[in-house]
């Protein structure tokens, strides 16, 4: 049973924040100066999983970082959007190329500039640590901290209600 208060068998797109979602809030920084970001292997099975399902997984991120674009892709995902530093038109774009209506999408973020799209879908939710503003703005908020589950956590309740969670051989292989 989900604990997400949505027919979760209509989302058709899930959209993500990379910083403070996909990766913890902080970020060491190494000694040329650039973030070295934290991904979480259980995030990125079930994301496999979900695109290997049909479900379509896009990253909107004002941050930039060509090795995270690269394991992003390694794990099947196409629509990777960085360096954005207006979100909403992005989404609007990708919902309208992906034919995909505001209650078919899930959009998580954890602050500020991801309001404006989390008032564009249909499920916004946000991670358990996320900024108190992104959080008045969720619908779901996931028990889960940014970089630590929380993308899995939704993934897998939307599977879980579309009947595509650990029921195919092809769920326990990578």
């Amino acid at each position: 049973m989900s604990g997400i208060a949505y027919n979760l068998q209509q989302i058709k797109g899930i959209v993500f924040d990379l910083d403070g979602v996909l990766s913890p809030t902080v970020i060491p920084i190494d000694n040329d100066g650039r973030p070295q970001r934290m991904m979480n292997v259980k995030d990125g099975y079930a994301i496999m999983t979900a695109i290997k399902n049909g479900l379509r997984i896009a990253i909107i991120s004002g941050g930039s970082s060509e090795r995270i674009k690269k394991r992003f892709e390694s794990i099947g995902m196409k629509d990777i959007y960085c360096d954005v530093p207006k979100k909403l038109p992005v989404l609007m774009e990708w919902m309208k190329n992906n034919n995909l209506k505001k209650e078919e999408v899930a959009y998580m973020g954890d602050d500020i500039p991801d309001i404006p799209c989390m008032r564009s879908v249909g499920l916004p939710c946000a991670p358990h640590d996320a900024s108190s503003e992104a959080i008045e703005a969720a619908t779901y908020i996931s028990r889960f901290d940014g970089g630590y589950g929380c993308a899995r956590d939704l993934l897998r309740q939307v599977l879980i209600s579309r009947d595509q969670w650990m029921v195919d051989e092809k769920d326990f292989e990578w």
